[in-house]
C-alpha cells in the first residue's frame, strides 16, 4: 500500500438485509474507519447493497449477481439467471478484493450456523472473499466475529476454508475461538474482543419514574440449522410462551415495549400484539407500545426508556446489558449464555426452545428485587468492554494498514 495514496477499504457480509446487530458493527467500524483512516476509500459487497448505499453513502455492490436484477417472471428464468449467478458471482468477488488494499468482515456470527443457513449462500460467499484475498494479497480481516461448530459438511467447509483463509482474526468470545480450533483452524495468535456493538455511544437515559416498563425483545425463532425438520414446532412452541408471558406481565401492572432485530421479526410481533388485545380487550393501547426500528442505535433510544429486558436476539441482550439494564436472556445458542456469564447473569437465562413461563415469571421477579445491586454492576462491566474495544483499534491498525494511520 503506498504512503502517499488513500487506502482503498472494502466492507463484506450481510449488511443492510435488515438484521440491525449486523449493521450496528458495520456503524461501529465505519467510525473507527473515519476516526483512524478519515482518508480510506471504502466500498461494499454485501447482501443489502442498497440500504448501506443510501444509508451510509457507501458505493456498494450485490453480494449476488442474481439478487442485485430484476427477478425473472418465469421459474425456468429464475433457475437459469441463479445458475448464471453461481458462474459470475466468483469473478465478480475477485474483481472487488483486487481493487481493494484490505477488506474488513466486520462483527456478527459470520461463521455461525445458530440460525438455519445454507451452505450455497453466504458460506460460499465468504469463502470466495477470502479465497480472493489470498489470490490478489488483498488481507481480509474477520472482525470480532462469532462462530460455532459446525456440522453440517458443505458448510463447515466453506466457513472453516474461508476462516483459515483470513489474513486477521479476532473473535467476540472465548467459545468462537475454541469452536474454530476444533474445525482445524490454528486459532493461537487470535485475540478475543467484545462484541463491537459494545463500542457504539449511549443514548441519554430516561427520566420516566412512572410505572415500571419492561422491554421484551421477539424473534422469528425457528430453532438453529440443525432443527429445519422440526422448525414449525419450535416457532409455535417460542411464540406461545411469549404471548402467555407478555400476558402475566400486563396482568402484575407493567407496561411493555416490544423490540425486534431482524425485519422477519415483525410478524412476530404482530401476532403477539393482536393475542394480547384480544385476550385482553380493555387494555388502554398506551400499555404496550412497538414502534418500528430499523438501526441499533433506534433500538438502544428505545430501550433506554425501560427497566427491564428479556430479549431473545443476542444483540436484544447484548444491548440491554449494555445500558446496564437488568436483562433475562431467553437464549437461542450459547453465545447468549455466555455473554450473560460475563455480566453475572448466568441465573437469568433459559432455552429459546423450550420456555418454561413460570420459571421465566420466577426468574423476573427476582431480577426485579435485585435490580438495585445489579445495575452498577452492569454498568461497571459495560465500560470495561468499551475500553478493551479502544485497546484494539491499534492492535487492528498495525495489522491492516502498516504505512501508518490518521494523518
Amino acid at each position: 500500500m503506498s504512503r502517499t495514496a488513500p487506502p482503498r477499504v472494502g466492507l463484506f457480509g450481510l449488511l443492510g438485509s435488515g438484521n440491525i446487530g449486523n449493521d450496528g458493527s458495520l456503524e461501529v467500524i465505519l467510525d473507527y474507519l473515519q476516526r483512524e483512516h478519515p482518508d480510506a476509500v471504502l466500498s461494499g459487497f454485501c447482501s443489502g447493497a442498497a440500504v448501506v448505499r443510501e444509508r451510509y453513502g457507501l458505493p456498494t455492490a450485490s453480494l449476488h449477481w442474481f439478487y442485485g436484477r430484476p427477478r425473472p417472471r418465469t421459474r425456468v428464468g429464475v433457475f437459469v439467471a441463479k445458475a448464471l449467478g453461481k458462474l459470475l458471482d466468483p469473478i465478480r468477488v475477485l474483481r472487488w478484493v483486487r481493487g481493494q488494499d484490505v477488506v474488513i468482515v466486520p462483527g456478527a456470527g459470520v461463521l455461525e450456523t445458530t440460525l438455519p443457513l445454507r451452505a450455497w449462500g453466504f458460506p460460499l460467499s465468504l469463502f470466495l472473499l477470502t479465497a480472493a484475498g489470498r489470490l490478489t494479497g488483498t488481507p481480509v480481516a474477520l472482525v470480532n466475529v462469532g462462530a460455532n461448530v459446525i456440522k453440517q459438511r458443505a458448510t463447515r467447509l466453506f466457513i472453516g476454508s474461508a476462516a483459515k483463509l483470513a489474513h486477521y482474526r479476532s473473535f467476540r468470545d472465548v467459545r468462537s475461538r475454541a469452536a474454530l480450533q476444533e474445525m482445524g483452524a490454528d486459532t493461537v495468535a487470535d485475540d478475543v474482543y467484545p462484541d463491537l456493538v459494545f463500542a457504539l455511544p449511549e443514548p441519554e437515559a430516561s427520566t420516566d419514574t412512572g410505572t415500571p416498563v419492561v422491554g421484551v425483545g421477539l424473534m422469528a425463532f425457528s430453532g438453529s440449522n440443525d432443527d429445519r425438520r422440526d422448525a414449525a414446532r419450535i416457532r409455535a412452541t417460542y411464540v406461545t410462551a411469549m404471548k402467555e408471558f407478555v400476558c402475566r406481565l400486563i396482568d402484575r401492572g407493567y407496561r411493555l415495549r416490544l423490540f425486534t432485530g431482524d425485519i422477519y421479526d415483525d410478524a412476530v410481533v404482530a401476532d403477539v400484539l393482536a393475542d394480547l388485545r384480544e385476550q385482553r380487550p380493555g387494555l388502554p393501547a398506551s400499555a404496550v407500545v412497538a414502534e418500528p426500528m430499523t438501526t441499533l442505535r433506534e433500538l438502544m433510544r428505545q430501550m433506554a426508556g425501560v427497566d427491564f429486558v428479556v430479549g431473545t436476539r443476542y444483540h436484544n441482550v447484548l444491548c440491554g446489558l449494555k445500558l446496564a439494564k437488568p436483562t433475562i436472556s431467553i437464549s437461542y445458542s450459547a453465545k447468549s449464555d455466555d455473554l450473560m456469564a460475563e455480566f453475572g447473569m448466568a441465573e437469568f437465562c433459559q432455552p429459546a426452545k423450550a420456555v418454561d413461563v413460570d420459571r421465566l415469571v420466577a426468574q423476573f421477579t427476582e431480577l426485579e428485587r435485585r435490580a438495585d445491586e445489579l445495575r452498577p454492576a452492569l454498568a461497571e462491566r459495560s465500560r470495561a468492554c468499551r475500553e478493551r474495544l479502544e485497546q484494539q483499534y491499534s492492535v487492528l491498525s498495525k495489522a491492516l494498514f502498516p504505512n501508518g494511520g490518521r494523518r
